[in-house]
């Protein structure tokens, strides 16, 4: 076989991410909050940018010109706080505007819960070394208040003995919130049995010896062996599920509280529903004119070839965020025409829908409609929802009208609400009544929208 070497032109076809391609993928996926910190990281970064402030200044005009000016305060506030001896205030201005926010949004987080122990452990009348045990214990309790860990390896740790440890325990079992410091469930559930004024006379003796059997709703076998009557044995699971089997997430934090902006916000205006993508608290952006006019004048030198790529750089990104906008309000647009009687009557009319369904309305590909949907929500007459609640599976009817999941199980929800307690529906029932509604299920797909809703089968929803 004989080997060379030659030369050959082909011409391929194939797609490139560009960085500015990149960006605006990644815009189109942001959501409002995201994408204002996204342009606030711009304008620091490109010096050409800047916010187009025309209309605020143009506001502001227009209100000076109808507001009265105020005659300026005869009373020389900051002399005669120096001449009583007392310094202005730096912190806190003293401000006659009535929109300045109060003092309540100043304020910092909450406690978490060791903050909300040691606290109440410094207020106990304890020796030096108790409360050094003490605070060794609340360092080992979890988020939900629960004592981790085997008393002989805490002993060994902290180097005493462990009826010390047991003793201090006690103490910090009696802390707010009730039943925090205990060892395990049953425990917990007594600690709060014997803090409540009125416990039901049953709750002790059922949760020490039968707290499974009330997991799974075995009335008559917990009656039976306690020989009580199963409506008292009833009344004392009811009180017992009312008791926080988790009771440190009461006190202190429990993660970052996310606030939601819409991205999206329909309303219904004379029968029709108007789509607006909510730009409120994103800035207006522009191109600084003294860079452009800087650019012409030598375009070969070092400095326009910066300005240039800064230039170029800020127009993609302002076509970026204006594509941004275009692509949202139409697939938002799309879906309220769409899912037109859920927005009228409620979420049992919640047709189900897919992302191709949409991209073929609106004639782009289905993962652009994946990025405009992600990370977003849209409110509504009706509430708010993540764009991605609207593309939901589901079933057909006896008439061929597609029923979405989320519709069902409002069905079922309702079904179950309605039913006698005494006498709760079966999964089978559950498909039967159904069925009578127009919605054909099955058994097993009833089992799983029930699950996915927490709700428990017959056998546990059941009273006497």
């Amino acid at each position: 076989m004989r080997m060379s070497y030659h030369l050959k032109l082909e011409q391929t076809q194939k797609l490139v991410m560009t960085p500015e391609l990149q960006q605006a993928i990644n815009l189109l996926q942001y959501s409002a909050l995201e994408l204002q910190t996204y342009v606030q990281n711009q304008l620091l970064e490109n010096p050409v940018l800047e916010i187009d402030e025309s209309e605020d200044t143009e506001k502001k005009t227009d209100e000076s010109v109808e507001e009265p000016v105020q005659e300026k305060d005869s009373i020389d506030w900051e002399e005669y706080l120096k001449d009583e001896g007392m310094e202005p205030m730096t912190s806190f201005t003293m401000r006659q505007n009535e929109d300045a926010p109060g003092f309540d949004y100043y304020l910092s987080n909450e406690p978490t819960l060791q903050e909300h122990l040691l606290f109440q452990l410094g207020l106990c009348s304890l020796t030096p070394t108790e409360k050094h045990i003490g605070e060794f214990i609340i360092g080992n309790l979890d988020q939900h208040g629960y004592l981790k860990g085997d008393f002989k390896e805490l002993a060994m740790l902290i180097g005493a003995e462990p009826r010390e440890i047991l003793g201090v325990l006690e103490v910090i079992q009696k802390f707010d919130p009730v039943g925090v410091g205990a060892r395990d469930l049953q425990e917990c559930l007594l600690l709060q049995i014997q803090e409540h004024n009125s416990p039901h006379p049953l709750a002790k003796p059922i949760v020490r010896t039968h707290l499974a059997d009330v997991a799974d709703n075995k009335i008559k076998k917990i009656a039976s062996e306690l020989r009580a009557g199963a409506a008292d044995v009833q009344a004392a699971v009811d009180f017992i599920r009312t008791l926080d089997p988790k009771p440190g997430r009461l006190a202190g934090d429990v993660g970052d509280v996310r606030y939601v902006v819409p991205d999206v916000v329909v309303e219904k205006v004379d029968g029709e529903y108007v789509v607006i993508v909510n730009e409120q608290n994103i800035p207006r952006l522009a191109v600084n004119p003294y860079y452009r006019s800087l650019l012409g004048k030598d375009s070969e030198s070092v400095t326009s070839t910066f300005i240039k790529t800064r230039l170029d750089s800020a127009l993609w990104l302002l076509k970026s965020i204006e594509q941004r906008r275009i692509t949202v309000y139409r697939v938002t647009e799309c879906i309220t025409r769409i899912q037109r009687d859920f927005f009228d009557q409620g979420i049992k009319h919640l047709r189900p829908m897919t992302l191709r369904q949409i991209a073929d309305e609106i004639g782009v590909h289905e993962s652009t409609v994946s990025r405009a949907t992600a990370n977003k929500f849209v409110q509504t007459p009706r509430g708010l929802f993540p764009l991605k609640f609207f593309f939901a599976s589901g079933v057909d009817d006896y008439h061929g009208t597609a029923v979405s999941s989320e519709s069902i199980k409002c069905h079922l929800k309702e079904l179950i609400e309605a039913e006698n307690v005494q006498r709760p529906l079966s999964d089978q029932k559950l498909m039967e009544l159904l069925s009578k509604r127009g919605i054909v299920v099955s058994r097993r797909t009833v089992a799983k929208y029930r699950e996915e809703m927490s709700i428990p089968s017959s056998n546990k929803r059941k009273r006497l």
